[in-house]
């Protein structure tokens, strides 16, 4: 699905809605829990025990949220609303974070902003999304004015280049927080820790994942130094099983698999790790027009999980990725999504309520 060099992977995955039709995914359920999670909007940070004292904690004076304003599900801004704004930069947060958080605000702001951190060559973490600088699309269009691998590149030239000619440039993660208001929570989704080797959202066998680990250790890390200093509701979210292990074992925030090719997968790395949420693409959601309208490979769950059941059922969130059009939200947050990674702000603007 994403485009290969070398033998290895060098594209994440393009989750715009427009790039969800051209693609197929599956769901699946793994074997049986072996423990829940608590209850949904439960406190963040919650999910390990007090025998991890050298843990990080999450700061009990840090707000959170029960989910949803009004009967709406929450309105997680993807990239920082990437449809109106200069995507992953610090004009793009501070936008998203402006506004109300109701339907019915004159101007809506986001509950929770969608960010995506790698690193550069010099070990600093920047909010960026792709591998490379400026090859989107296998170079149909430049996402920076800068070429290069972005973790092969100085942090200099990486925060010095310009995202869609928008006069924003590539912020370090610590600027990017600072423009988030503390009451808007922050999706941090762990993109890369500077290897084309990482393996793609899959369930792996105990000696690969600790492999993947070692990949993602330091990247975790450096990225958990900069979050400790804020006081946000935070969530990490990630295709990669290693990056939300090495959380889990490093922290206790809130951590949430994204689902590509597997729910079987993407369900039993949820238990594995008792996630707090769960993030699917938006075909998977039953109950919805949407639903398996597109291929997906064969035994992968489709016809006997039921994702947002089994999810609710097991105490997690399941917000959904990405949408682009006021009628998307609407019949999903019917079905009764807990929220809805969006593009836009006004998705909510019709009243996505039941």
């Amino acid at each position: 699905m994403s485009e290969t060099h070398d033998e290895r992977r060098t594209e994440h995955p393009d989750t715009s809605s427009s790039a969800l039709r051209r693609r197929s995914f599956i769901i699946a359920t793994g074997a049986s829990a072996t423990g829940m999670v608590g209850a949904a909007g439960a406190t963040p940070g919650r999910g390990k025990g007090d025998d991890a004292p050298s843990k990080r904690r999450r700061d009990e004076s840090k707000p959170t949220r029960s989910g949803g304003h009004g009967g709406d599900p929450d309105l997680i801004a993807h990239r920082g609303f990437a449809g109106l704004y200069p995507e992953n930069t610090v004009g793009a947060v501070e936008a998203a974070a402006r506004g109300g958080q109701s339907s019915h605000a004159p101007s809506r702001g986001a509950d929770m902003i969608e960010i995506d951190v790698v690193p550069t060559a010099e070990n600093d973490v920047v909010v960026f999304h792709d591998d490379r600088l400026a090859e989107r699309d296998g170079g149909e269009r430049g996402l920076t004015d800068t070429e290069g691998v972005v973790w092969e590149t100085d942090t200099a030239t990486v925060t010095n280049a310009e995202v869609l000619a928008s006069g924003e440039t590539v912020p370090r993660l610590r600027p990017a927080l600072e423009a988030i208001p503390p009451h808007v929570g922050v999706n941090v989704e762990l993109k890369n820790p500077g290897s084309f080797d990482v393996a793609f959202a899959e369930s792996m066998p105990r000696a690969e994942l600790e492999e993947q680990k070692d990949l993602w250790q330091p990247f975790v890390a450096r990225v958990l130094d900069v979050v400790d200093d804020f006081h946000h509701e935070f969530l990490f979210s990630s295709f990669y099983e290693a990056a939300l292990a090495t959380t889990r074992d490093a922290s206790d925030y809130a951590v949430a698999p994204l689902l590509w090719n597997s729910v079987r997968d993407g369900v039993e790395i949820a238990r594995r790790y008792e996630a707090e949420a769960i993030h699917p693409p938006y075909h998977m959601i039953r109950d919805t027009p949407f639903y398996g309208d597109q291929r997906y490979e064969e035994d992968a769950g489709w016809s006997d999980i039921d994702l947002l059941a089994v999810a609710h059922e097991e105490g997690r969130d399941v917000n959904v990725f990405t949408l682009e059009t006021w009628y998307q939200a609407e019949r999903l947050a019917a079905a009764g999504v807990d929220g809805l990674i969006s593009d836009h702000a006004d998705v909510l603007r019709f009243g996505a309520t039941n």
